[in-house]
């Protein structure tokens, strides 16, 4: 088997690893710096700046886009001129506004969607919805139904995104485990919720069992219930992680317009991202290098490919929160192949 070496590892891996094996690091990194150099070229990086709560700056494992570490770094200059303001460090609150997007993950539980006997197309909808409230979708996973793999994947993400949702594996059988997963990576035990039991013993009636009903059962002193008037239920938050009850895509409808609808649930729309979609019939040699300079001059961008068939044509996908920068972008990249792209309305 072949390990990659440490020097291969993404920033988004570095913190991961940092995290889940509860290793040491400096503190400065939970003050919004990013990247550590002197006294004179070191800032917090203006890209976390948080206006929502108490601190200044969310701490550096929550930067969703590692290409812009080093905005953590000022020019060189003048080491008596105060650099305790964030937008010392090149880009000004203006601009960081404009490219700051709260990153989600998701977690769908369920050994029938691993066995192939059924598809997962609510994960593929709620990553839809949150990129057109401008939240970034960092990751994404299907895991079985058990207590330990809920657990690891949601300790994973609750720590690096700043919200989680997790589907399925909600009720009173026996693979309904995502709630004890939750409970475990937040280091709590499931115990009775009376708010919870009453809900459940009106919408249940007499199938309902009172404090054996297992469905009662949350994780302890990090729950929080979200009310809404066309919930027969309310949805449960655990700290940053959010469990969706919906089963179709009607219900998850219904229960992210009620989200959006829920100051409770800090799932707080965010300036929208645009999109640009190129087809071109050049080959990926041929554009390879000016791409990966193109992702270089427009690291606010994101620039992605793929092909609608291997024989068909190739699409770029630039996508970002500044329109101008997006469009100098695809300019850039059709000027260099001049008519060897056409525009497109969607990347289908």
């Amino acid at each position: 088997m072949r390990v990659n070496p440490i020097l291969d590892w993404s920033y988004r891996d570095v913190w991961s690893f940092l995290i889940t094996c509860k290793v040491k690091y400096c503190s400065l990194y939970d003050q919004g710096y990013t990247s550590i150099g002197s006294i004179h070229d070191t800032v917090p990086n203006a890209l976390l700046s948080d206006s929502s709560s108490e601190k200044s700056f969310r701490p550096a494992y929550m930067l969703t886009d590692g290409r812009l570490e080093r905005a953590g770094r000022t020019k060189k200059i003048n080491p008596k001129v105060e650099m305790n303001s964030a937008a010392s460090n090149g880009i000004n609150d203006t601009e960081g506004g404009r490219m700051i997007s709260r990153a989600a993950s998701i977690i769908v539980v369920g050994d029938e969607i691993l066995f192939g006997t059924t598809e997962d197309n609510l994960g593929a909808a709620l990553c839809k919805k949150l990129h057109a409230i401008g939240w970034r979708v960092s990751h994404v996973a299907v895991v079985r139904n058990e207590i330990d793999s809920v657990a690891e994947e949601v300790e994973r993400c609750k720590s690096t995104d700043d919200m989680v949702f997790i589907f399925g594996g909600l009720g009173p059988l026996h693979s309904d485990v995502s709630l004890a997963g939750v409970a475990k990576a937040f280091g709590v035990r499931l115990a009775p919720d009376e708010e919870f039991e009453d809900y459940l013993s009106q919408l249940m009636g007499n199938n309902y069992t009172g404090d054996r009903n297992e469905m009662a059962q949350l994780p302890e002193g990090i729950t929080e219930l979200l009310h809404h008037k066309t919930l027969p239920l309310p949805l449960i938050k655990c700290r940053n992680v959010i469990a969706l009850a919906a089963t179709n895509m009607d219900e998850l409808d219904t229960e992210w317009d009620c989200l959006l609808g829920t100051q409770e649930s800090g799932l707080m729309p965010s300036k929208p991202f645009v999109s640009k979609h190129l087809s071109t019939t050049l080959s990926d040699v041929q554009i390879a290098s000016v791409l990966a300079k193109l992702c270089l001059e427009f690291s606010d961008v994101y620039i992605g490919c793929h092909r609608i068939s291997r024989a068909g044509p190739l699409v770029v996908n630039l996508t970002g929160k500044d329109n101008q920068r997006v469009d100098a972008a695809a300019e850039k990249l059709t000027s260099s192949f001049e008519g060897q792209f056409s525009q497109l309305n969607s990347c289908k």
